[in-house]
């Protein structure tokens, strides 16, 4: 414990401070589990009953809530396995002080606590920190397991507030996004660059799947080629349940399958995500994913992915781009 400023004239015995220990150390096992409260009621079952409301409009922003939704159930789970280790330490805790008080061979630095004079125990110095010593362990882990309980429900707090914040964007704009998406399929077709693109697509970069794009998802595809290039071939349809089954999104692989990009490649990447980013509306672009993280069209900003386990599937070797 840290000393008080104004250290009296007279050094109290050592073993007071083994003497506060304990108050602390009983303090924490009297404190009931009310005291700690839970992080505020934000019902994940309510937002993910929310978010399957949202589904046909926003396939893949839900993308984005998933991620999130993964991270607060996880952050729930670690929240109750140390509640559990907390209630079991607590208690332990407890009985020991319990047994010590209450048997022959009583603790004083607990009798203290219970006490109306504890000063009559300051006297046998060496008893107090004995005991203190050997409970020290305990009433360590005990308050150790305490502030890693407040950690951990902060960030499920964190977590649930962020799903409830991106469900509410999302409720808000439904109307706007399910107007502009009837836009996009009658235009089958984005709107032409400014500057218009020219050359053809080389037959190296042509990739699994490169003919089962949309319309739309073509013309991305193409512009993107010819406007910033690509290092190595790009996929677009194939057998799936997410857009590339559709035909609706591409990979632009910028290494070979499994592993990094070479600086100058990443560097590419990163201007490929920036391309259909800065070109987003005109283009009818609705998400991207680059390097473990997701950018929608509708709230525009990065949102972090959880770890898929391997380079892939975190995408580190290709950008993903899905069109409406």
């Amino acid at each position: 414990m840290t000393r008080k400023p104004g250290t009296p004239s007279v050094r109290p015995p050592r073993g007071t401070r083994l003497v506060a220990v304990a108050l602390c150390a009983a303090a924490v096992v009297a404190v009931p589990q009310a005291a700690h409260a839970d992080p505020e009621d934000l019902d994940i079952d309510e937002l993910n009953a929310r978010a399957e409301e949202l589904e046909e409009t926003y396939d893949g922003e839900l993308l984005q809530f998933e991620e999130i939704e993964e991270r607060a159930e996880r952050a729930q789970e670690d929240l109750e396995e140390v509640e559990g280790e907390l209630e079991r330490s607590r208690s332990g805790v407890a009985r020991i002080a319990a047994g010590q008080y209450m048997g022959t061979a009583f603790d004083p630095t607990l009798d203290v606590v219970f006490s109306s004079e504890p000063e009559e125990f300051f006297t046998d110095v060496a008893m107090v920190e004995q005991v203190g010593r050997s409970q020290a362990g305990q009433i360590s882990h005990l308050v150790a397991l305490q502030e890693e309980r407040a950690e951990i429900a902060r960030e499920a707090q964190d977590e649930l507030t962020e799903a409830q914040e991106l469900i509410e964007d999302l409720e808000g704009q439904r109307d706007e996004v399910e107007a502009l998406i009837e836009e996009y399929e009658a235009q089958q077709v984005p709107e032409a660059p400014a500057t218009p693109t020219t050359g053809t697509v080389p037959d190296s970069v042509r990739g699994w799947g490169f003919d089962g794009a949309t319309p739309r998802m073509a013309a991305i595809r193409d512009e993107v080629i010819l406007n910033v290039g690509v290092p190595y071939e790009v996929g677009c349809a194939r057998n799936s349940n997410d857009d590339h089954g559709s035909g609706q999104a591409c990979d632009f692989m910028l290494a070979v399958i499994g592993t990094h990009p070479s600086g100058g490649n990443r560097s590419v990447g990163n201007q490929i995500a920036q391309y259909a980013i800065d070109n987003v509306d005109r283009l009818g672009v609705k998400y991207v994913i680059w390097e473990q993280r997701i950018w929608h069209a509708q709230n525009r900003q990065w949102v972090a992915m959880n770890d898929r386990g391997s380079v892939t599937e975190n995408h580190y070797d290709h950008v993903h781009i899905s069109s409406y």
